[in-house]
């Protein structure tokens, strides 16, 4: 018997395990899963605690509820992958030998990168909400929260969820009108980016509901440190923004186990081929998810799209065929904006996020760069959809892994 395993039982991880137990034949291939955690999250949800929008039950279930009959789930800490042997090294020091290795470890906050982000007053003034505990603690500081600074933070880029920051704002502005003290509530929003995102079409949209919102921006700001005592944050060029309640999105890290391996670059992502997802480590290892250094959104809907596409490349790779250089880049991404509205992106490596319709041509029913009440409730469908599709493996009808340019209005871009 051949052995494929997969590290990793989050999304990237559980949905490549659910497609390659039905691609592959059972007689030939044991598939094992390794992650040592107990709980799968929903991690878009993270966005929604904080504002009582979700409750916490809603965004976590038993990690074994999701793992397909006929695929192994070993709950073990993974210590290094030996990619010269063909084996990885757990914690407790037990060997796994693989043919096929598929990497899916994700990427984690990384807050002890940025002087002074940790102390006494982690979880108190400073938060995030790209973890289960920090989003319940901030939920919990937000329901008693008088008012003053808030200060919505990127530290660097890449992240996971490029738009989730922006959310926040939205429906930080949205949570304090409902509360009736919006009044009360200065938001800035800094970025070490130039604009509020990293494409220059939907730059120009969101940054217009920015302002309209009377939330501040403060680009181009590359934080050094965080001086917890005098509540205020500082970049390389000495410049400080205050803060009474500074939420924060800390660097993203890939997990150290790339680093014991020895082949990560310097944020232990792994190194990639951007179309195939084949690595550049070793032929016989792929990567998937935001565990990759690829040039693509770290999202769900990139991991989905990512997983038709490896699926069909490890049963090329068995086989001895080429690999398809087939993925785009694709994402798609809902921007929840506060009062019942999102906006939806559609986009790829080559192709900026442009106005249009989505998924059918003229038809929709989601609007494209527009706000609309149908993609708040396309935003809040996606959680069914999560939990009884995509991490299953199962086929999204109408959305195609690569980007499809029809319901566009492509002209708006400029030879992109």
């Amino acid at each position: 018997m051949k052995q494929l395993l997969i590290l990793g039982a989050g999304t990237s991880g559980t949905m490549m395990a659910n497609h390659l137990r039905k691609a592959l034949s059972k007689k030939e291939w044991n598939i094992t899963i390794v992650d040592q955690e107990e709980t799968h999250y929903y991690q878009p949800g993270f966005l929604f605690l904080p504002f009582d929008i979700y409750k916490t039950k809603q965004v976590k279930k038993k990690i074994e509820k999701f793992i397909p009959k006929g695929v192994k789930l070993l709950k073990e800490k993974i210590n290094r992958i030996d990619k010269d042997n063909d084996l990885v090294v757990l914690e407790n020091e037990n060997i796994l030998q693989y043919d096929i290795l598929i990497i899916a470890t994700g990427t984690n906050i990384a807050p002890q990168e940025i002087e002074g982000m940790l102390g006494d007053h982690w979880q108190k003034s400073v938060f995030d909400f790209y973890t289960f505990e920090g989003a319940r603690n901030l939920r919990n500081k937000l329901r008693t929260w008088e008012g003053g600074k808030l200060v919505v933070h990127i530290s660097e880029m890449p992240i996971k969820c490029p738009v989730a920051p922006l959310e926040f704002a939205f429906l930080a502005d949205s949570y304090f009108i409902n509360k009736g003290m919006r009044d009360k509530v200065d938001i800035t929003y800094v970025t070490p980016m130039s604009g509020a995102f990293t494409k220059p079409i939907a730059t120009k949209e969101l940054g217009h509901l920015l302002e309209q919102k009377n939330i501040k921006v403060v680009p181009d700001f590359n934080i050094e440190r965080v001086d917890a005592e005098n509540q205020k944050i500082i970049d390389y060029g000495e410049e400080e923004v205050a803060y009474d309640l500074l939420v924060t999105v800390p660097t993203n890290m890939g997990d150290e186990l790339i680093e014991r391996s020895g082949f990560g670059d310097e944020l232990n992502f792994v190194p990639t081929d951007k179309t195939t997802l084949q690595t550049k480590v070793k032929d016989n290892i792929f990567a998937i998810g935001d565990a990759t250094n690829i040039p693509a959104s770290k999202a769900g809907s990139v991991a989905h799209f990512e997983a038709e596409i490896l699926t069909e490349n490890i049963q090329r790779y068995i086989q001895g065929k080429e690999l398809k250089k087939e993925f785009d880049g694709h994402a798609n991404c809902f921007i929840e904006t506060g009062h019942g509205k999102a906006l939806l992106i559609d986009f790829n490596y080559t192709q900026e996020p442009v106005k249009g319709t989505f998924p059918f041509p003229n038809v929709g029913p989601l609007s494209l760069l527009k706000e609309t009440h149908m993609n708040h409730m396309g935003k809040l469908a996606f959680r069914w959809i999560y939990w009884n599709m995509l991490i299953k493996g199962k086929h999204i009808p109408f959305v195609s892994a690569t980007m499809s340019t029809s319901g566009k209005q492509l002209e708006t871009t400029n030879n992109l």
